[in-house]
């Protein structure tokens, strides 16, 4: 089994940090989507990131889909409620906080067009998207320690790469001065190795 995926993707670092949380050993292959001579699309016909490849040669492919893959691979340290209507909840946040991804990601495909061709309109959209998402989250989140409010589970990994990629990619978004909590968040997020050992670099 291997993981192909890019160093500055929010889901890849999800499912990077789902593997150090499961214990399960996985040689990673860093591959640029974006750069003429990458093999994702041998391995994704969508050219995205991450896939992690099996044993047998099969891929699979979306954060969603892997993460669920490898939390029922192995007991050890459980991210998904058994309880489905707890699962459902830490799926929740995991879609809300892959959205808020989605939105950003796509600022920054457009800003990468000539200055001419961009769409503010569109930019502005998209930005309103992260806003709206961060005050859900923050509103959410509130003053529990954990995002379903009982234990760390795979929701608080996707809400903390979420908030990592903004760092990343839009310095000029302050969301740590309107929402301390989830500052405080992620700074409690930080400490824990398989974050600091994934902390994406641009």
């Amino acid at each position: 089994m291997k993981l192909i995926a890019s160093l500055t993707s929010p889901y890849a670092r999800k499912v990077r940090i789902v593997l150090h949380e499961k214990r399960i050993d996985c040689p990673l292959t860093v591959d640029i989507p974006w750069n003429a001579d990458s093999q994702v699309p041998n391995f994704n016909p969508l050219g995205k990131v991450p896939v992690l490849v099996l044993d047998d040669g099969s891929t699979l492919f979306d954060s969603r889909v892997i993460v669920d893959y490898l939390d029922h691979l192995t007991p050890v340290s459980r991210l998904v409620p058994s309880e489905h209507r707890k699962a459902v909840q830490v799926k929740r946040w995991e879609a809300l906080a892959d959205g808020i991804c989605d939105a950003g990601i796509a600022v920054v495909l457009e800003r990468k067009r000539p200055a001419a061709k961009q769409d503010a309109d569109w930019i502005a959209r998209q930005l309103g998207k992260v806003e709206a998402g961060l005050k859900m989250l923050s509103e959410d989140l509130a003053e529990r320690s954990w995002c379903n409010g009982e234990g760390y589970t795979l929701a608080d990994i996707a809400v903390g790469c979420c908030l990592g990629y903004l760092d990343l990619r839009f310095a000029e978004i302050d969301w740590r001065g309107p929402y301390p909590n989830l500052a405080k968040f992620a700074d409690k997020l930080a400490q824990r190795p398989a974050f600091a050992e994934t902390v994406p670099q641009a």
